[in-house]
This record gives C-alpha cells, sequence and structure tokens, in this order.
C-alpha cells in the first residue's frame, strides 16, 4: 500500500512538472464539440479521466472480494465457536464416563506381544520370550 502511494506521489510531481512545461493552447474537438484550452490541462484531464475509468472498473472486483473476505471471516468465528462448544460436550462427557465408571475397575495394559520377523517364521525358528 506504501508502495502505491510513492508512485502516486511520483507520478502526480511529473504531471506538474508536465503541465508547468507544456502551455500551448489546444483545440479539442469530438464530434460536433470543440474546446480549447493549454495542452498540459487537456492532457490532465484526459489523465484523470482515466484514472477514473479504471477505478470504475476494478471497483467490483474489489468489493467482491471483500465480501468474501468478511464472508470467510464470519464463517472461521463460527466454526471456532462450533469447535469450542464441541469441546466443552467432550469434556462433560469424559466427567460422565469417570464419575460412571466404578473405581475399582482398573485395566491394567497387556504387555506387548514381541514381533516375530518373517525370516524367522520362513526358517521354523522359534524364540522363547522369559515371562515376566
Amino acid at each position: 500500500m506504501q508502495l502505491m502511494l510513492i508512485l502516486g506521489i511520483v507520478f502526480a510531481s511529473g504531471a506538474v512538472i508536465f503541465a508547468l512545461q507544456n502551455t500551448a493552447t489546444v483545440a479539442v474537438s469530438l464530434a460536433a464539440w470543440q474546446v480549447e484550452g493549454s495542452l498540459a490541462l487537456v492532457l490532465l484531464i484526459t489523465l484523470g479521466l482515466g484514472v477514473l475509468i479504471a477505478g470504475l472498473i476494478s471497483s467490483p472486483a474489489m468489493i467482491s472480494r471483500q465480501w468474501a473476505t468478511v464472508r470467510l471471516r464470519r464463517q472461521v468465528v463460527d466454526l471456532e465457536r462450533e469447535v469450542a462448544k464441541h469441546q466443552k460436550k467432550i469434556d462433560e462427557l469424559n466427567v460422565e464416563i469417570a464419575r460412571l465408571m466404578p473405581k475399582t475397575l482398573i485395566v491394567e495394559p497387556e504387555a506387548e506381544k514381541p514381533y516375530v520377523g518373517f525370516r524367522e517364521i520362513v526358517a521354523g525358528e522359534s524364540r522363547t520370550i522369559p515371562s515376566a
């Protein structure tokens, strides 16, 4: 954004210098319409009209992008609220599970069974694992 501002200032400064150096009178005619004015004034008005037309042409795209951004931000907020609601429900259910589960029922995790490799199966080797 700052780069655009700097470029605009440089461009405007160039236009002012151009206007100060081109003071000759010119006649502009379009169909039945005819106007006389300084060359710099005619060119600066033409430049201004070009900028206005470019702005009007590009504004629908900018507006639709802004609407899409607002809509997506709103959707993110809604989804974050939904995630928080679901997390709260999960926490409530975990508390309920802990309350309903008997205290004496504590399940010890089973010891992992050892991995038997493919070579051992093919070769018929049998490993005996000491029990703990």
